[in-house]
């Protein structure tokens, strides 16, 4: 390491050489100020007295008014090579003769100023001197000159640079030897210094080459080393003890680390057991309320679903069995045609539930087949779009969608009803559902459920499709039998596809599902029309109105024939809960038999609605349904429904409902 020796070299070096320099630009700056300033003040002066010599010439000419002698006389210039321009000045300002140097055919001659005077104007001396004879101004002289100093600077300017390298080589040479006497010794002693630091070797010594300061500097250094390296083994002795002590401590102190350790250890397994049976406790308790509660929410659905054919089976099984004389062998024929339906519907049903053991236990056969999206989308959108509309709950489907997936088509719509169902209610009031279906790769079309809910959490999304999961959610009720995410899962897995969840706490989830396929698919059917109005009836007393709202074909067959044998009554019909609501408010009915499980609207909600419609608020609503379990009866008559009649039902009852709320009815403004 030469970095402190260079240092101190180059601070000494630079010193002198620089206090030299400082002092040679002072004393060639002085100098050559003075001699500028003498050779300005001469130029000057010589400059005046050239003016005055052309003034005294000049007078004569300017008496007699004789130019062409003033001209000779300033032609007498040219033996003057730095006169540039120079000219003689009438009383009244005006040029009376005037000269010029070669280099000078371009300068000007000024305007004559009011007083004598000598100035500079660019490069050059200008002097203005006026002509006396008599105590009376005959004229004005003007010379101007080259100003001589730039090139004077110049030249002052190389002689100084000469003599300023000649005198720092001097001071180099004198600074060369100076350094040799004394930084030597000085970086000797560094050397010594940053070997003993480094190899922490303190029997190194200075060599003292002299008797001066510097000597007695490094006689002082070599005592200081001694005392040092005296200390050093003092306190090496001492440590060495010290860390025998010390390692005697830290065996025992490990000792005694290692039993606290074991006994730790013992304890933290006690209590890992004790926990990990307490976690298998709770857990184990956990799956028994979820069972129970899955076994009550499956038994609710499927009374639901068993009762609605069975309604139809025993209502047109009463009607075989009551007054069959008025009864052709045609509708004999029919109403056995509509059990057998029903029947086999029932049947459906069983298949369905035993299709649910099947997909725990792996075998559920599916049927495979070429499904076009945009028919089976807008059955889907049939069906949710009133749940979302009560909320608030924008559904937003693609308008057009010409892509086919291989897939079951009841399954498939099965998977998508749970999850648009699932992305309405846990979406935000006035929020929106986003469907969208795109190819993902040559053959992989994606369908994709998009919400803008509350979103979930990492743990809930690795629990999210575990049976009975309800979305990290509490409490809420699932329409239909449902088949939860789990069993959703499951059938897109076992129909060749994957599904799939991306969520963002605060933003919203998207559920997807990748299927095989990729053929167009045809435009979804539009709405039906409402029906035409009713005719009023003719003869003796008033036809009541009854509005039906029931989806099922065979349930509302069977209710038209048990109002066959009422001639005050007359029936008409609406096939979902939306178009329910718009025939209430058109037709204005007496009473409304209404269902709960449709699609676009439920029964529920048409209800709510109409209750709260000033122009339908008076109009008795009878709810039949096949929910038949105790806490749906009592929600429906505390939602304000007038009767609440289970399926199957028997025609006594209907009618007897029927005509309570009729009797019931009092005059209404809007009737």
């Amino acid at each position: 390491m030469t970095a402190p020796r260079s240092s101190l070299r180059r601070r000494l070096l630079g010193a002198m050489l620089l206090t030299t320099l400082a002092a040679l630009l002072f004393a060639l700056g002085a100098m050559t100020t003075y001699e500028l300033r003498v050779y300005h003040d001469r130029w000057a002066a010589d400059l005046d007295t050239q003016a005055g010599l052309l003034a005294r010439t000049a007078a004569p000419a300017l008496t007699f008014d004789d130019a062409r002698t003033a001209t000779e006389n300033l032609e007498l210039l040219r033996l003057q090579p730095k006169v540039r321009v120079a000219a003689v000045y009438g009383a009244r300002g005006q040029v009376f003769a005037s000269y010029r140097a070669k280099d000078a055919a371009e300068v000007a001659l000024p305007a004559l100023p009011g007083a004598d005077g000598i100035s500079r104007a660019d490069g050059d001396m200008v002097v203005f001197k006026r002509i006396i004879e008599n105590n009376q101004i005959l004229g004005t002289v003007y010379l101007r000159a080259q100003y001589a100093l730039v090139e004077r600077l110049a030249d002052y300017a190389g002689i100084a640079l000469v003599v300023v390298a000649g005198a720092m080589l001097v001071a180099l040479g004198v600074s060369s030897r100076l350094e040799k006497v004394v930084t030597r010794p000085l970086l000797a002693i560094a050397d010594v210094a940053r070997n003993v630091v480094q190899r922490r070797d303190y029997s190194r010594r200075v060599e003292r080459v002299s008797d001066d300061e510097v000597g007695a500097l490094a006689e002082a250094f070599n005592d200081m080393l001694h005392e040092i390296e005296q200390r050093t083994q003092a306190l090496e002795a001492s440590n060495r003890e010290k860390a025998a002590e010390v390692e005697e401590r830290r065996i025992a102190q490990h000792e005694v680390e290692r039993l606290n350790e074991q006994l730790e250890r013992r304890v933290s397994e006690r209590t890992l057991q004790l926990e990990t049976s307490n976690q298998e406790l709770a857990l184990a308790t956990e799956a028994a309320e979820r069972a129970n509660r899955a076994k009550s929410e499956f038994l609710s659905s499927m009374s639901h679903e068993l009762r609605t054919p069975l309604s139809a089976i025993i209502g047109f099984g009463q009607l075989l069995q009551g007054d069959s004389s008025r009864l052709t062998a045609e509708r004999r024929t029919e109403f056995v045609g509509h059990m057998v339906r029903a029947g086999k519907h029932l049947l459906s049903l069983i298949n369905d539930i035993l299709n649910l053991a099947q997909i725990e236990a792996g075998k559920l056969q599916l049927t495979l087949e070429n499904v076009p999206l945009v028919a089976l989308l807008g059955e889907c959108r049939t069906m949710t779009e009133p749940m979302g509309t009560r909320r608030g709950i924008r559904m937003l489907f693609p308008e057009q969608c010409p892509l086919t997936v291989v897939a079951d088509p009841t399954r498939l719509k099965q998977v998508l009803l749970n999850l648009l169902s699932n992305a309405i209610k846990y979406n935000r009031d006035q929020g929106a559902v986003v469907v969208d279906c795109t190819m993902v790769g040559e053959r992989r079309v994606r369908i994709s459920v998009q919400d803008t809910g509350h979103g979930l959490r990492p743990d809930q999304l690795e629990a999210l499709f575990q049976p009975f999961n309800r979305l990290g959610q509490e409490g809420g009720t699932q329409e239909g039998t449902g088949i939860g995410l789990v069993v959703t899962k499951r059938l897109v897995e076992q129909m060749g596809g994957a599904i799939g969840v991306s969520s963002t706490v605060g933003t919203g989830s998207m559920f997807w599902v990748d299927l095989d396929g990729s053929a167009p698919a045809v435009d979804v059917a539009a709405a039906p029309a409402l029906p035409p109005r009713p005719q009023p009836a003719t003869g003796e007393g008033a036809r009541a109105t009854v509005l039906c709202v029931e989806d099922n074909p065979t349930n509302l067959r069977l209710v038209e024939e048990i109002f066959a044998g009422r001639d005050d009554l007359q029936l008409i019909t609406a096939q979902d809960g939306l178009l329910g609501v718009e025939m209430a408010r058109v037709y204005q009915p007496d009473v409304i038999v209404m269902d709960n499980n449709m699609p676009r609207m439920t029964g529920r909600e048409a209800q709510a609605i109409l209750h709260q419609d000033p122009m339908t608020a008076h109009i008795p609503i009878i709810a039949l349904t096949a929910n038949a379990m105790p806490q749906a009866v009592a929600d429906g008559l505390a939602a304000g429904f007038f009767r609440y009649l289970t399926k199957p039902v028997a025609q006594e009852d209907l009618l007897d409902a029927i005509d309570s709320a009729l009797a019931s009815l009092k005059p209404h403004p809007n009737a």
